[in-house]
């Protein structure tokens, strides 16, 4: 935790180089913060020097290994750090994985200039925020049977529910896959998961149960 007569010192660790910057110049804007050190890489990440530094704004996506991964490594190596996760993956896997290897901010990408001073402030203070979409959405884990009503289907990752609902519009799996930019092996993975999840013993079994919840009833577009 630092103290507030001191300033926030910060790592930005992010392989697509326009953001990296961008946040650079950001932070550096900001009262009390100094960006120390920058990686483009979990190799590089692996290298930055922790003595000193308070927070590291993590990608999830680097070019040679997982934000997951370096986060936890670093965490080993660093238990004093603080890391502000910033990631355009917004699915519950990435989140949860995040938290668990010890990260204590989650943001997406698409974050305003307050939310990341907020966030980056609040983490370097030992808080946990998450980004107000990610929150929305574990409020609404929290809530229930109520929250059920509004999402079917509580027991799915967002991309699950997503997946079920173009299956229910009668996609296969290649155009699921050009849809949501995924693979078809991915698609593939993510529909037995659904099966299991939702007990249904194959697809037409799950498009009819997703269909009495009220998903795919636009149909193919």
């Amino acid at each position: 935790m630092t103290s507030a007569a001191s300033p926030i010192t910060v790592a930005v660790v992010d392989d697509h180089p326009v953001f990296r910057l961008g946040m650079v110049a950001l932070l550096e804007t900001l009262r009390d913060v100094t960006v120390v050190a920058e990686a483009a890489s979990a190799a590089e990440a692996a290298q930055l020097p922790t003595d000193g530094l308070d927070v590291v704004v993590m990608d999830l996506q680097l070019g040679d290994g997982s934000g997951v991964e370096t986060t936890r490594d670093l965490l080993r190596r660093a238990p004093h750090l603080r890391v502000l996760v910033v990631t355009m993956h917004e699915d519950d896997e990435s989140v949860v994985a995040s938290i668990r290897a010890g990260a204590h901010g989650y943001l997406l990408k698409g974050a305003t200039p307050d939310e990341v001073e907020r966030a980056v402030r609040a983490v370097a203070n030992g808080e946990l925020i998450l980004g107000a979409r990610i929150a929305a959405r574990a409020t609404g884990h929290l809530t229930g049977s109520r929250s059920a009503d509004r999402h079917p289907f509580p027991e799915l990752t967002l991309r699950e529910r997503e997946v079920l609902d173009l299956l229910a519009r009668g996609y296969d799996t290649p155009v699921i896959s050009r849809r949501l930019v995924l693979s078809p092996k991915t698609v593939r993975n993510h529909v037995a998961s659904i099966l299991t999840k939702i007990g249904a013993p194959d697809r037409p079994a799950a498009i009819v149960l997703a269909r009495e919840r009220g998903l795919g009833h636009d149909g193919p577009a």
